[in-house]
């Protein structure tokens, strides 16, 4: 046997392949549960840009 072989049978496959799946599904869920979350229990109602107290004016183009 070689020195630069390796040990194993080539059809043994990657020993981290499920630590790697379950590592990806972890990060996938860490990213995306709290947007659901935030979703699900954020008022539906919340008016995002509350009334002035002044009128809104347009804006005119300066000549």
């Amino acid at each position: 046997m070689e020195s630069g072989s390796p040990s194993g049978s080539p059809s043994a496959g990657n020993p981290h392949t499920i630590a790697q799946l379950v590592g990806t599904l972890i990060a996938l869920l860490t990213l995306t549960m709290p947007l659901f979350v935030i979703a699900r229990y954020s008022a539906s109602n919340t008016n995002l840009f509350p009334p002035s107290g002044y009128p809104a004016t347009p804006i005119r183009s300066v000549r």
